[in-house]
């Protein structure tokens, strides 16, 4: 079994910054994709930024030029730098990956989440 924890959420001032981990752990052959999804209230859940297992990286819109995602592949650990909030980044954010893990007999790839971690920016 694989499990994501996410860490680094809280409570900021606008134009502040915040700096979210996830690490993963488990039984984990390797870590393909990661990335960072949010839900704000009464919103859909949308990706925020990926990163390939080779360091590609993809960004929404509204977080280009202001976040940044990184990986260290060593410790399973994806992370995402957010400089500049904005209220409208107020959500929970939610650290996925695609995992190569086994299962004691054969080798399987599985999409997991973590368990969210609440970022509020105060006006």
């Amino acid at each position: 079994q694989v499990q994501l924890v996410e860490s680094g959420g809280g409570l900021v001032q606008a134009g502040g910054s915040l700096r979210l981990s996830c690490a993963a752990s488990g039984i984990i052959i390797k870590i393909n994709d990661m990335g960072w999804y949010r839900q704000a209230p009464g919103k859909q859940r949308e990706l925020v930024a990926a990163i390939t297992s080779g360091g590609n990286t993809n960004y929404a819109d509204s977080a280009k030029g202001r976040f940044t995602i990184s990986r260290d592949n060593a410790k399973n650990t994806v992370y995402l730098q957010m400089n500049s909030l904005k209220p409208d980044d107020t959500a929970i954010y939610y650290c996925n990956a695609d995992v190569q893990t086994y299962s004691g007999t054969y080798y399987y790839s599985r999409n997991y989440w973590g368990q969210g971690t609440q970022a509020t920016v105060a006006s």
